[in-house]
């Protein structure tokens, strides 16, 4: 993978090979710009001879593949993974307000009704995911001179793909065309007769529709129709699989494509589009095989491939801390009860000069800091597994044995060799 290269002024220049840049750094003759991606910057003036440069973007609902490629020779590729975690961090931490509110503690009053919502405004989750894939579009094309943008893009009807042959007046006409309510459509549904004690409405006991997989999933084919007594009952039994038969099919990708194409098309104006179903052939006829990043290669238009390096990149997206206040349920354990325990101090984010997240190296692995101990520090390796002591089971490392790299700014960047 090619080097960046920024002039004097802080502008990019064609990127140059490693050997060149280790010698440019080593003459001090250049400077290092960033890490990640490695980029350096002259300290002299050249004669800044540039060519067009095209950035293929693979948009996707989890990951994204970028590849940079110049006269038919890729100088960067790589896969870049977004959090998916928003949404459930945002939901435990509704839920420890609610449950402060019942209990017997300070009181939290909810202000939901005071804070109106905006008119463009986007759920936390796909916020991050669509801000994310635009800050690295930026940041790509910040790093090269002349750059061709070029984003494939998807556009996916829901209501076609569940019902190829829908048009017209059909797509306001749903499953629950003509019914009151969600009862309403339950019971002509089920007849009538509840889903988990087999009978039918009986005098003083009313309907209650029951989430199969949770609310979480609140389409048709996951509701129940139950008496309340028989919905109480299954959830004092915990019982709920019981009804657990198949998940109904998740859309939660197409709908983000859809909303993040619109975002693109607004962005980047002067871009060019394409489609997956060109990328696929393309993608086939330069003799790739299936990845984010070679998608990425076969969007940028090139008909052949004159040099395409084996290293790629790969940079996960992690939290930089945590802002709860105390974690929901209390560390526990010990020959005797921690009295004097404080609740926070598991949310450490940074302790004997090293922060969540930073790079470091221990016995000769390079990993990711993950945790803090009193005198200890917890390190998982590049798969995400905790790197031990060898001939030890207990995952603390001293601070004595881990040395620093660098900063990750809440992005893992992981240089990987594959063949491409």
């Amino acid at each position: 993978m090619r080097v960046f290269v920024m002039n004097m002024r802080g502008e990019p220049l064609m990127p140059t090979t490693q050997r060149k840049a280790r010698l440019l750094l080593k003459a001090d003759r250049a400077r290092i710009y960033q890490y990640e991606p490695f980029t350096i910057q002259l300290k002299y003036g050249c004669g800044e001879t540039k060519q067009d440069v095209s950035i293929g973007v693979d948009t996707g609902a989890k990951s994204i593949g970028i590849a940079v490629v110049a006269n038919d020779e890729v100088i960067a590729k790589g896969t870049i993974e977004l959090r998916d975690d928003v949404k459930g961090l945002l939901e435990t931490r509704r839920a420890c307000r609610r449950g402060r509110r019942s209990r017997n503690l300070r009181y939290r009053k909810s202000r939901w009704q005071y804070r109106p919502k905006p008119q463009e405004w986007l759920p936390p989750s796909i916020q991050s995911r669509v801000d994310n894939t635009m800050n690295w579009i930026d940041k790509f094309l910040k790093l090269v001179p002349n750059p061709k943008l070029i984003i494939e893009v998807g556009k996916f009807d829901i209501q076609k793909i569940e019902h190829p042959e829908i048009e017209g007046e059909g797509y306001q006409q749903g499953k629950m065309y003509q019914y009151r309510n969600r009862i309403a459509y339950l019971l002509a549904r089920e007849n009538g007769i509840c889903q988990y004690c087999k009978s039918k409405k009986e005098t003083g006991n009313e309907w209650r529709l029951h989430h199969i997989w949770g609310k979480e999933r609140d389409r048709s084919e996951d509701w129940a129709l139950l008496h309340e007594p028989c919905h109480i009952e299954i959830h004092a039994k915990h019982e709920e699989a019981s009804l657990q038969k198949k998940k109904s099919k998740s859309y939660k990708e197409s709908t983000f494509m859809n909303i993040i194409r619109k975002h693109i098309f607004e962005r980047y104006p002067k871009a060019r589009f394409t489609y997956g179903n060109i990328t696929f052939q393309d993608r086939c006829d330069l003799g790739l095989k299936k990845t984010h990043y070679n998608d990425a290669i076969a969007i940028t238009g090139t008909k052949k491939i004159k040099k395409n390096p084996s290293e790629n990149f790969y940079i996960r997206q992690s939290r930089i801390k945590k802002r709860s206040l105390h974690e929901a349920t209390a560390r526990k354990g010990g020959k005797e009860p921690n009295r004097e325990s404080k609740r926070n101090a598991k949310n450490t984010s940074h302790k004997f000069g090293l922060h969540l997240n930073d790079r470091v190296e221990v016995y000769g692995i390079k990993g990711f800091v993950s945790g803090f101990d009193s005198g200890s520090v917890y390190v998982k390796n590049y798969d995400g597994d905790y790197i031990k002591k060898e001939s030890k089971s207990y995952k603390q490392i001293p601070k004595k044995d881990i040395k620093f790299i660098s900063h990750t700014r809440g992005w893992q960047y992981i240089a990987s060799y594959t063949v491409g």
